[in-house]
């Protein structure tokens, strides 16, 4: 492997659940775990949901600002619901971007002898759209049966037994439907950031373009699309529960300049109250155990992470954090002391 890349590998899904292909596909997916942290995953069995799903979203966007208000994520302490344009922030610059945010489904009710971050575990909002709610909850649950069979796949990959990272998953994903208007020249729809919270993350995008990725010698390189295929990358959750050594990737998406772009990405949940003591053994455990060059383990050591921090009792912490900095008015209403606190971090 060289040190960097300047393409994002293509891995058949179909080939890694057929015995006589798997070993070579899992070589190749051993290879874009390690060297880019993005890959396309094809063959899925998805492509015809992936397909009705997109058909849906601009009518889903078309409805009335009352409608969408109506589900607006300001109701909802676990970041739920609707997003309008340019409410979001990332890398300190507002995104042009609007969405809906949804959960897994039946998450448990949130009392006040609970720690105060498992509140992200919340109802969704849906909005007043025929079919909505039928529509995300098979979306999120056909995802999360693929993300955890590929969960397995990755482990294997790493020279690990497959059920390695079963301990780890969370009870709510998350699943977005967003829109991006079309915008001035090199205008920011997502500044650079990595997914953050969960282990993997898997993108549908339409035949728009504008996802870039970052490379070591800090070059973006387009990601894109490929009909039917979903865009998988790895959370800081997956990076900092395997140490540093399968290291989230820096990503931003470029505003479309002459059409609307929509993308749906599913986030794959790691467990809320994930502690860092528990972090730092689990990270050894797997690090000593992946076969891969001594100076990769070395460089593991020095990756940053909200999720490594001492700042955060648990993954919970660090996860709440994120979104009161990246949806402010969600943070000033149902966390203000948290808010405060966490904007003067940012400061200092």
């Amino acid at each position: 492997m060289t040190g960097t890349f300047s393409s994002v590998p293509i891995v058949d899904f179909a080939r890694l659940s057929d015995p006589v292909t798997k070993d070579e596909e899992l070589a190749k997916l051993r290879e874009a775990i390690f060297l880019v942290g993005f890959l396309y995953l094809t063959n899925t069995g998805l492509e015809t949901l992936i397909h009705h799903t997109h058909e849906a979203l601009p009518e889903l966007f078309a409805l009335s600002a009352e409608a969408k208000e109506a589900c607006n994520m300001i109701n909802s302490p676990s970041f739920l619901g609707y997003t309008r344009l340019g409410a979001e922030t990332t890398a300190a610059q507002t995104d042009l971007r609007e969405q809906f945010d949804f959960g897994t489904p039946g998450a448990k009710e949130w009392t006040e002898q609970d720690p105060f971050w498992r509140r992200l575990e919340g109802p969704n909002q849906y909005p007043d759209y025929p079919g909505a709610q039928q529509l995300v909850e098979e979306y999120i649950t056909t995802t999360d049966a693929l993300a955890q069979t590929f969960v397995r796949l990755v482990a294997e990959s790493l020279s690990l037994p497959a059920n390695t990272f079963d301990g780890f998953r969370g009870n709510m994903s998350r699943l977005k439907f967003v829109k991006y208007p079309p915008a001035a020249q090199n205008s920011q729809g997502v500044g650079p950031h990595k997914d953050s919270a969960g282990l993997f993350t898997f993108l549908s995008q339409d035949n728009t373009g504008g996802l870039q990725v970052l490379n070591k010698n800090g070059q973006w390189i387009d990601v894109p699309p490929i009909e039917g295929s979903l865009v998988v990358n790895i959370q800081q959750g997956f990076e900092a529960i395997t140490g540093g050594i399968c290291a989230a990737t820096t990503h931003r998406v470029i505003a479309p300049t002459s059409k609307t772009r929509y993308s749906i990405p599913f986030f794959q949940a790691a467990r809320l109250d994930l502690t860092l003591d528990q972090l730092k053994e689990s990270a050894a455990h797997i690090v000593q155990r992946v076969p891969t060059s001594d100076d990769q383990k070395k460089r593991a050591v020095d990756v940053p992470s909200e999720f490594l921090s001492p700042l955060y009792s648990c993954f919970g912490e660090a996860h709440l954090r994120n979104r009161i900095i990246s949806h402010p008015d969600v943070g000033r209403r149902w966390y203000p002391e948290l808010y405060a606190k966490y904007s003067q971090q940012i400061l200092k």
